[in-house]
């Protein structure tokens, strides 16, 4: 679909980025010209006071919008200038050293800001392009559903909802592409893992020959998942290739809204559309905010992706994307030189001079890793694949792309260098108050004028860009839990670009009891950390009268550390998780049927892919209550018809106002029923659109950092009971894996010292 329409006469392709880039520049020119602290204080004030006017303008004109985020450019220019050459200065060489490192994250952080405005300066909105009337217009589709490991039940909800697509079934084909079956696991070495590779492979074709799709496996496990996918290639013969992760569930519609978009341009190699998970993240889930804010994937896919659409940038990210087979073919298939062939093939594809597109609209519902440990395993082999990329094929030096498509994809994979810059600024404060370290050379007034004019114009301009769907100081807290073990990896992926493996990150996993996750020490080191240095802080501030200016900055960014710290101890401590099936809400209308009695009237709040919650009335529900069986009667979104599907009645209590809640479990008895069930749960994309529109508000600047607060006071709290009790109280009961060689030595010491206390042997 093409973009909307805007006041251009020439080509926007070749004019618009060079404008743009020229704005930029001036910017930045004008921010390079010297001012005394006076001037620039009121300079300061007066671009603040009119960026935080037109932020109250959520839907500011093309002009205006660039007029904003030129405003926070030049705050930030200005910022970078005076840091460059007014800062820098030689008092020792541990200072000195301190200085650059810090200098150095900063000028990260400052290049990243500036590649987001020009990466977000337009965003591109697009509509579904309809499908041709005429069937024989349509592509042929073939799905490709790649596994490893997961579990048949995962695979088995998956392949349902696929076969379900609504698209003309001689021209849909779904395929499992089962990489947990290859001759070569069948034939491994340890008898007990063959067998699994042989009842793995047994199991998973007879559940394909079931429901309707097609078992794909191969020789052996080369090149991981992309091998996998080009192996499959060679035995699919669609006109496109829809691509969906294991644990991808596709909504019914996803090829109704895309594949129109191939028919109009020939060019189209891919269409992207959201991730959208019904799961909570680790951090999501202890903190417990999964359902009240946005989720931290939803910046890229509600934001970012639409700006990269804009600059024909937008790229493949694994999965709920649908690709041209022709063009794959061109460059021999999925690219697999890093760990993330997907942003890699799409490189590869836009250098040819092919486009892709970006809908924002879920189309599949996915799971996300139940574990802290699995969250950093997943996001460790994103960081490797993107450094793998900024190295192998850097953005800036392969021939190919469009100066504006460089830039974006500079963007997209410098980002994940964020682990140095996040370590750096945790321990930057703590090198002066402990130890001296004069890493910022400047005063109070410099700072002041200078640097926070700098930051909350930085702030406004993300909460502009980003702020209905991703609160201000939620990167931090995400960032910090990443950076401690990310650091060493892309050191490692420097060193050795070529070292990294593909690893397949768990899912659907169940925690059985709360723990505290067994990453936690590097944290409790750098708490530690803070808190000494916090405390230093205070007694430096009476007895270095003529430092306070530097105290009182320090002071203040290390107590920025410390809440979003405490919120990172909050988010350590692992709540359990039995539910391998997320149940999510829903707002549908329903009839419950007891054999041979009237139909009673009900709605379903909320649906998993186990079962459902019902509100029904009371006084319906009663002469039928202790009735274990019955049939719920719905009209099924996806499908456009009604569905009768067999339930077990699990629970049922009063609520109020003359109201019951009932909890059942579906309890299928046909294969048909089974799909419908899939779909009922899982193939109405409308309903998670209306899913999202309820958390994605705005929350403001003062209210986030305040939220953080609470969340940390909250949770960390709940952290440090549990610790407490399991050092002074319960020591039979410990809290499953905390944190070993810090906790180990600190539990030991404790008990030690409680027996000395009592005169009694140490155990």
């Amino acid at each position: 679909m093409e973009l909307k329409p805007a006041k251009w006469t020439l080509d926007e392709d070749l004019i618009l980025p060079w404008v743009w880039a020229t704005v930029l520049v001036a910017v930045i020119i004008v921010a390079a010209i010297p001012v005394d602290s006076r001037a620039q204080m009121w300079v300061a004030g007066w671009v603040l006071l009119i960026m935080s006017f037109m932020r109250r303008r959520q839907r500011l004109p093309g002009s205006y919008r660039v007029l904003f985020l030129c405003l926070g450019a030049y705050l930030t220019a200005r910022y970078f200038f005076w840091r460059t050459f007014s800062t820098l200065g030689y008092h020792d060489i541990a200072s000195y050293i301190g200085t650059w490192l810090l200098y150095l994250a900063e000028v990260f952080g400052i290049a990243l800001f500036f590649l987001g405005i020009f990466v977000n300066i337009r965003p591109a909105k697009r509509s579904f392009a309809p499908l041709p009337d005429d069937p024989r217009q349509l592509p042929s589709v073939d799905v490709l559903v790649p596994s490893y490991n997961e579990a048949p039940e995962m695979l088995e909800v998956t392949l349902s909802a696929a076969v379900q697509i609504r698209y003309p079934k001689e021209k849909l084909r779904v395929y499992l592409l089962d990489d947990g079956g290859t001759v070569q696991k069948r034939n491994g070495p340890s008898a007990e893992e063959a067998a699994a590779a042989v009842l793995r492979h047994q199991t998973l074709r007879a559940m394909c020959e079931r429901i309707g799709a097609h078992y794909l496996t191969r020789e052996n496990n080369e090149h991981a998942k992309a091998g996998n996918i080009n192996e499959a290639l060679k035995n699919v013969h669609g006109d496109l290739v829809l691509m969906l992760d294991a644990d991808h569930v596709p909504t019914v519609d996803i090829l109704e809204k895309t594949v129109g978009l191939f028919v109009r341009d020939e060019k189209l190699f891919l269409v992207q559309t959201p991730h959208f998970f019904i799961s909570p993240d680790p951090i999501e889930k202890n903190l417990q905010v999964f359902e009240r804010m946005p989720s931290e994937n939803e910046m890229f896919y509600s934001v970012i992706q639409h700006g990269l659409d804009f600059w024909n940038g937008a790229f493949f990210c694994g999965s709920a994307g649908i690709l041209r087979r022709k063009h794959l073919d061109e460059i021999g298939g999925m690219s697999g030189a890093s760990i993330t062939e997907d942003a890699e093939t799409s490189l590869v594809l836009h250098r040819h001079g092919y486009n892709s597109a970006y809908i924002n609209h879920p189309m599949i519902s996915g799971l996300q890793p139940a574990t802290y440990t699995d969250f950093v395993v997943q996001r460790l082999r994103w960081t490797q694949g993107m450094v793998q990329i900024f190295v192998l094929n850097n953005p800036m030096s392969v021939k190919g792309l469009k100066f504006w498509q460089r830039l974006c994809y500079l963007s997209s994979s410098f980002f994940w260098f964020f682990g140095y810059a996040r370590v750096i600024f945790l321990v930057a404060p703590a090198a002066y108050l402990l130890f001296s370290l004069r890493v910022y050379d400047a005063n109070l007034r410099e700072v002041l004028v200078y640097a926070v004019p700098h930051l909350i114009g930085g702030l406004l301009v993300n909460d502009y860009l980003f702020g209905r769907v991703r609160w201000a100081f939620v990167s931090e807290l995400y960032e910090i839990m990443l950076s401690l073990f990310s650091l060493p990896i892309i050191i490692r992926v420097l060193m050795n670009p070529h070292e990294p493996k593909f690893i397949v990150t768990p899912k659907g996993e169940q925690v059985s009891q709360d723990f505290i996750s067994k990453l936690a020490t590097p944290f409790y080191v750098i708490y530690a950390v803070t808190l000494v240095a916090c405390a230093m802080g205070v007694y430096r501030f009476f007895e270095y009268p003529f430092e306070r200016d530097t105290i009182y900055v320090t002071m203040a960014w290390e107590l920025v550390n410390l809440v979003v710290l405490n919120a990172a101890l909050g988010a350590l401590y692992e709540r359990r998780q039995r539910r391998v099936t997320p149940r999510m809400p829903a707002n549908i209308d329903a009839q419950l049927q007891f054999d041979g009695q009237p139909l009673i009237q009900c709605n379903i709040n909320d649906l998993s892919g186990n079962g459902a919650l019902l509100s029904v009335s009371e006084s319906a529900f009663a002469p039928v209550k202790g009735v274990p069986r019955a049939e719920l009667v719905v009209l099924n979104p996806a499908l456009r018809k009604i569905s009768r599907l067999h339930v077990i009645i699990r629970s049922s209590r009063a609520t109020g106002n003359g109201r019951m809640a009932v909890g059942l479990e579906f309890s299928a008895e046909s294969q048909s029923e089974k799909l419908e069930k899939v779909a009922l749960v899982h193939g109405d994309s409308e309903r998670w659109v209306r899913f999202m529109r309820t958390r994605n508000t705005r929350q403001g600047i003062v209210r986030s950092f305040l939220l953080m607060l609470t969340l940390g006071i909250k949770f960390g709290g709940v952290h440090f009971r549990a610790v407490f009790q399991d050092l002074f109280g319960g020591m039979a009961k410990p809290v499953g894996s905390v944190a070993r060689p810090a906790y180990q030595v600190l539990k030991r010491g404790v008990i030690k010292g409680r027996a000395w206390l009592l005169g009694v042997p140490a155990p």
